[in-house]
């Protein structure tokens, strides 16, 4: 799972840079996306892998924090890149003539150090704060990689602020994040039924297919794990670990499968890369 998802991402960015007919918004915020989808990746190998193969099953608190920080700051960012990409889709179809000309590339650019600067700020007090904090017993954790929700329970202090802190960075971001998708759909459905031609309305419903799937298989893992653990505590512990695992396993292994089954370019994109490679040997 972890080769498909660091290195199918790494083969949508490689695309993208490589050939400049993918130069367009669309393929910008994909490959943003692909930028993410590796972070978390990465921000999760190294205490899984080192439970799972080399049975190394503890970790430096300071090390744990670094990894919970890279691990929420890259979903943050996950998410914000996903409400970017259904602004993009509205744009190119309520307004395809103007489509690059109201998304260009410095734009881009600034909508992606903006998703940045605010998953980091966001996410920046929780291991500060976590930091502070007393811990006087074993500390052992429910999952292979360290979450700000495991952490919270560990303090034998009043750990109130931070869950409020924690609970309002959720919305914040998380939440309103998925509420904006919403809205961006609903005015996406609005412009598609305002089109005369059934064609024309499949056709731009069509180029929304692959972001719809990339943004259930974001949040319908997120919404499960949050339900398990509210509504399933005292279900078996494997349970909430495989549902953890899925979550953050399943967007990075999946999403360059989907566009890259759903997108042309991308697919012709990627074969022109392993075409110039046999070219050069």
């Amino acid at each position: 799972m972890y080769i498909v998802a660091i290195v199918g991402n790494s083969l949508i960015m490689a695309a993208v840079q490589a050939d400049s007919a993918l130069h367009e918004p669309m393929y910008l915020f994909l490959s943003m996306l692909a930028v993410t989808e590796v972070g978390v990746s990465v921000s999760t190998l190294p205490t899984v892998m080192g439970i799972l193969w080399f049975d190394a099953r503890q970790v430096d608190f300071d090390g744990c924090l670094s990894q919970m920080f890279f691990i929420h700051t890259f979903s943050c960012m996950e998410s914000g890149v996903l409400l970017a990409m259904s602004y993009d889709r509205f744009v190119a179809i309520y307004n395809p003539l103007r489509y690059t000309a109201i998304l260009t590339q410095p734009r881009i650019i600034c909508m992606g150090l903006g998703i940045t600067l605010k998953s980091v700020t966001f996410m920046a007090p929780l291991p500060i704060l976590l930091k502070q904090l007393p811990y006087c017993h074993t500390n052992i954790l429910s999952h292979s990689y360290c979450l700000h929700s495991d952490l919270i329970q560990l303090p034998c202090a009043d750990t109130k602020f931070n869950s409020i802190l924690g609970l309002a960075i959720v919305l914040a971001t998380f939440g309103l994040d998925s509420l904006l998708i919403v809205v961006s759909y609903i005015l996406i459905l609005y412009t598609v039924l305002g089109i005369a031609s059934g064609e024309g309305r499949r056709k731009a419903l069509n180029t929304c297919v692959s972001h719809i799937c990339a943004v259930l298989v974001y949040y319908v893992p997120m919404i499960g794990v949050s339900v398990m653990h509210r509504a399933a505590k005292h279900a078996s512990p494997l349970v909430h670990t495989l549902m953890s695992s899925i979550y953050l396993f399943v967007p990075p292994v999946l999403n360059p499968i989907i566009y890259s089954v759903k997108t042309k370019p991308i697919r012709q994109g990627i074969a022109t890369l392993f075409s110039c490679k046999r070219e050069l040997l």
